[in-house]
C-alpha cells in the first residue's frame, strides 16, 4: 500500500512538471513574440493597407482576409465533419466501413499540408477554375481539417455515456431527437476541440495559402458572389512570412505575428463560451 502511495505521488509530481513545462514554454513564445511585435503594433497599422512606395506596412487586408478564410474553411468543414462522425457513430451499421472510415481519416489528418497545398491547386484553382484565390484556400483548409474534426468529434460522441442513450429511447424519444437533445450537448467537449484545431491550423497555415491563394498586398472586395469568388491576397501567416523572409522586415512580421496570436486567442475564448452554453442547454 505505502509502494503504491509513493508511485502515485511520483506520478502526479511528473505529470504536474510536464504541465507547467508546456505552460511556461508557451508563455515563453507567446511573450517572446508580444514583447517583439507589440510595440509596433499601431492604429495605422491595423486599420490601413501597405503602400509599398511609401514604404509604410498595413495589415488590414491580411486581416480581413484571415476572417475571411477562417469563416469560410469552418463553414464547410463543421457541418461536415460533424454530420459525418454522428452518422458513423450512431447511424451506421456496417463495421468495415466505419473502420475503414476511420483509418483513412487516421491517414489524412498526418500528411503533410504541402499535399494539400498541390491537391488544392490542382483540383480547386484549375480544375474548378477559381484560379488563386481565398476561397480555393479556405475549401483546401476544410479538406486539410476534415480528418481532425471528425475524429475528434466521433470520439467524443463515443465517450458519450451509453445510459443517455438509453433513458432518452426509453422515454420515447427518436433516434434524431436523441442525438440532438441528449448525445450532442453531452459531446460538446469533443465538437469545441475540433472546432479549436480546426481554426488553430487554418490560422496558423502557410503553404497552402501560398498555392491557393496568392500574395497579393491590396484591399479585396467581399461585396457580392463575385467579389468573393475573385478575392485573392495573403492572410496573416503569409504575410509574415513575405515581412519575415522576403523583405526582412522583422518589425512588422512581428507585429503579424502578435495580431494572429490576438485573434487565436479569441477564436478559442469564443469556441470555450459556445462549448459551455451549449452544456448548459
Amino acid at each position: 500500500m505505502r509502494n503504491r502511495r509513493v508511485e502515485n505521488l511520483l506520478i502526479k509530481a511528473l505529470l504536474w512538471l510536464s504541465a507547467m513545462g508546456v505552460s511556461l514554454l508557451l508563455l515563453a513564445v507567446a511573450g517572446y513574440v508580444c514583447f517583439r511585435g507589440a510595440g509596433n503594433i499601431t492604429l495605422a497599422l491595423l486599420t490601413e493597407e501597405e503602400r509599398f512606395l511609401e514604404g509604410t506596412a498595413g495589415l488590414l487586408p491580411a486581416i480581413l482576409n484571415t476572417l475571411f478564410v477562417i469563416a469560410a474553411s469552418l463553414a464547410v468543414v463543421l457541418p461536415l465533419g460533424v454530420g459525418a462522425a454522428v452518422y458513423l457513430t450512431e447511424y451506421a451499421k456496417n463495421r468495415w466501413l466505419v473502420g475503414a472510415v476511420e483509418f483513412a481519416a487516421q491517414v489524412l489528418s498526418g500528411i503533410p499540408s504541402i499535399l494539400y497545398a498541390m491537391l488544392g491547386a490542382l483540383v480547386f484553382c484549375r480544375r474548378l477554375g477559381l484560379q488563386k484565390t481565398l476561397l480555393a484556400g479556405a475549401l483546401t483548409l476544410a479538406v486539410m481539417t476534415l480528418p481532425t474534426v471528425l475524429r475528434t468529434t466521433q470520439e467524443s460522441l463515443k465517450a458519450a455515456p451509453r445510459s443517455y442513450r438509453e433513458a432518452a429511447l426509453g422515454l420515447g424519444a427518436g433516434l434524431w431527437p436523441m442525438i440532438r437533445t441528449v448525445v450532442l450537448p453531452a459531446s460538446a467537449d469533443g465538437v469545441v476541440t475540433g472546432c479549436i484545431l480546426a481554426a488553430g491550423r487554418v490560422v496558423g497555415e502557410t503553404a497552402v495559402l501560398l498555392y491557393t491563394a496568392g500574395l497579393s498586398m491590396a484591399m479585396q472586395n467581399f461585396s457580392g458572389i463575385q467579389g468573393l469568388l475573385h478575392a485573392s491576397g495573403t492572410t496573416l501567416s503569409t504575410a509574415l512570412y513575405v515581412y519575415a523572409k522576403e523583405r526582412a522586415d522583422f518589425a512588422s512580421a512581428f507585429a503579424a505575428a502578435t495580431v494572429l496570436l490576438a485573434i487565436t486567442a479569441v477564436i478559442n475564448l469564443a469556441a470555450a463560451a459556445v462549448g459551455r452554453r451549449v452544456r448548459r442547454v
